[in-house]
């Protein structure tokens, strides 16, 4: 029983219930204007329908009366748009003629049923309820007061049901074309991995300028010279207003100014991060090799960005250590190598944001990235396609 009476207490059902409405007013208007010919507004529907505006028109309407909490929101099972193609318009065409046809049913239940109920409660003594054929010709008794309220359950139930199979339609006719769908989806696969790649640059820009912070400020506190401890400070300094301009770089894309991708680093400035290393103390030996200029630029950009990363590692991970950097353009291929002296004889694990985010970079590069102990050392090796040099 309660059950039942569930969707009486739902505001949608009363709000479908008004989208039926509409459409059996207009009829009934009709009606008015000229009796001998129902079918018109059928036939206007059809017409209407294959406006494309009508679509966007039903697909609000559809959106605020029958699904209100999928209103604005990006997976909606109801389309706001207009008909893009044919299908779309035939679609709507059958929407509105069904609309028409289900509204129809809706106001004849809303009429007649709150009829019968005024009639069993108002029956005149010795004739029946001229609206129950039954009981039209037999003389009143008191249980037709009881019986009363009934049709008006009735009506509320079938009101329910027909909201339902009017949400249901729209989501089949007025619902996102197969295309609409896989716009959706790929818009919000870009916005995850535009998520993903912000959160990259954060760890990676703000990670190594703070590793090398706390390695400078270690490095000049231990060794007591205010000759170095200057050169310290002015390494911090240096990194600090990189990592700024890198910051300001993710927010500008936060904010969505249209900031051009292109003012990220790229390898052309690999010499900064390597001077950077060598500020903090670890002795590094760089090998570049062949046309760093004429590398694309996303494979550029995420090149530096998993060199800054593997530096950043070794800083964190073993200090001040020598450093191997090799970085090469040989065919279509961008090879990145850093390897450094293990610290101590455990191998480090091979987890954590950082190692993870340049196999990630690798891979949408359609590339591959590995890490881990290699003849005693800790090895950072990165593969990169080139899709032919520019």
């Amino acid at each position: 029983m309660f059950r039942f009476l569930r969707p009486l207490g739902r505001s949608v059902t009363y709000t479908r219930w008004l989208h039926l409405a509409m459409p059996a007013t207009v009829y009934g208007i009709w009606l008015f204007i000229d009796t001998k010919r129902p079918y018109v507004p059928f036939l206007a529907l059809l017409l209407i329908g294959l406006i494309p505006a009508a679509r966007l028109a039903e697909g609000i309407q559809a959106q605020l009366l029958l699904v209100p909490k999928e209103r604005g929101r990006h997976d909606a099972t109801v389309s706001a748009a207009s008909s893009a193609s044919w299908a779309e318009r035939w679609r709507t065409v059958a929407w509105l003629e069904i609309r028409l046809a289900l509204a129809l049913v809706t106001m004849a239940i809303s009429v007649w049923l709150p009829v019968i109920t005024y009639e069993l409660l108002t029956a005149p003594a010795g004739s029946g309820p001229q609206g129950i054929p039954v009981l039209r010709d037999a003389a009143p008794h008191w249980w037709w007061w009881a019986l009363a309220p009934l049709p008006l359950l009735v009506m509320l139930g079938c009101v329910a049901a027909l909201g339902e199979l009017n949400a249901a339609v729209a989501r089949r006719l007025l619902g996102p074309s197969k295309e609409e769908r896989l716009t959706a989806l790929e818009e919000r696969t870009e916005r995850l991995l535009e998520r993903n790649r912000i959160a990259r640059e954060i760890h990676d820009s703000i990670g190594h300028a703070l590793t090398v912070a706390v390695v400078q400020a270690g490095a000049a506190r231990a060794a007591g010279d205010p000759a170095f401890t200057a050169r310290a400070l002015a390494a911090i300094e240096e990194t600090g207003r990189a990592a700024l301009d890198d910051l300001e770089r993710v927010l500008l894309v936060l904010r969505e100014s249209g900031g051009p991708v292109g003012q990220r680093p790229t390898l052309d400035e690999a010499d900064r991060l390597l001077e950077s290393a060598r500020a903090s103390g670890a002795k590094v030996e760089s090998e570049l090799s062949g046309p760093l200029a004429l590398v694309p630029g996303p494979v550029s950009r995420e090149g530096y960005r998993i060199l800054q990363e593997a530096l950043t590692n070794v800083l964190r991970h073993s200090g001040p250590v020598p450093v191997r950097v090799r970085i090469a353009v040989l065919g279509e291929r961008l090879e990145l190598d850093v390897t450094n002296p293990l610290p101590g004889s455990t191998p480090r694990v091979q987890g954590g944001s950082g190692l993870r985010g340049i196999r990630e970079r690798a891979a949408l590069l359609g590339g591959e990235a590995r890490s881990g102990p290699h003849e005693g050392e800790w090895r950072v090796r990165v593969r990169l396609p080139l899709d032919g040099l520019r």
